[in-house]
């Protein structure tokens, strides 16, 4: 038994796949690389790979089929809908001979809360801005039918408000959901708040990213891009997956 033990402690890190969802801006697969190399930078040694769902190459089926070894799928995603839910569980089922896990979504995550409060100081918003009542924040993101997505945006919103200092904080969404982005900022101006601030939840610049910056009235946060808690966070949910070991796994030790 030991020796097994041992043996599986020689093996090599399961890859991380990186999983984006794709963009016709060709600088957004530029900032996921980006991103990927801050990641390799924190884990020297660990292979590391990006891959989309659309749009871009590498796409995820081809990186599956040319894998050998373990992999651990980690979302480039903020919430749980359905890209996380069918997607990605499709192109695993599409090869069942390949051993792979699904991590959880970037988000709700403090290391996440981090990067947005760090893309709006970068921005212009200042601590006081937190104690305004003038003040307000949308945060933009893309949206989802899904109410799993919905319920993870909202709780997002809540702990950026928090971080902040108590401003209230309204999710928004450039596609498939409401309030949209110029609904939430009216929602804000009817409590007074006028000058509102849209935290940008996108990874990467792209159309939606794009578009929920044009229709700040205030202040426009950069996307995420290689944030440094970005690429912890992408680690995090990695060393997560790996934690929670199949118990087929476990019954083979």
């Amino acid at each position: 038994m030991l020796g097994r033990i041992l043996a599986r402690r020689a093996e090599p890190a399961p890859t991380l796949i990186a999983v984006g969802h794709g963009s016709r801006d060709p600088r957004a697969a530029a900032t996921l690389r980006r991103l990927l190399d801050r990641v390799r930078e924190l884990r020297p040694g660990l292979d590391v790979r990006l891959a989309h769902i659309e749009l871009n190459a590498p796409l995820l089926t081809d990186v599956l089929a040319g894998l050998t070894g373990d992999a651990v799928l980690v979302p480039l995603l903020f919430a749980r809908g359905y890209h996380v839910k069918h997607d990605l569980p499709a192109a695993l089922a599409a090869l069942p001979a390949l051993r792979a896990r699904i991590a959880a979504p970037l988000g709700p995550h403090p290391l996440l809360v981090e990067a947005l409060a760090d893309r709006l100081a970068e921005a212009g918003w200042a601590p006081e801005d937190g104690a305004s009542p003038a003040t307000g924040v949308v945060l933009a993101s893309a949206g989802s039918r899904d109410p799993d997505s919905a319920a993870d945006i909202r709780r997002i919103a809540a702990m950026l408000g928090e971080r902040l200092g108590g401003v209230p904080v309204l999710p928004a969404y450039a596609s498939a959901a409401a309030p949209t982005i110029p609904e939430a900022v009216r929602a804000l101006a009817a409590r007074g708040r006028h000058r509102v601030a849209v935290a940008s939840c996108f990874t990467a610049p792209g159309l939606f990213a794009t578009r929920a910056a044009a229709q700040a009235p205030w202040l426009a946060a950069d996307p995420l891009g290689p944030h440094p808690a970005l690429a912890r966070l992408v680690l995090h949910r990695y060393d997560e997956a790996l934690a929670r070991t199949p118990q087929k796994e476990l019954a083979a030790i």
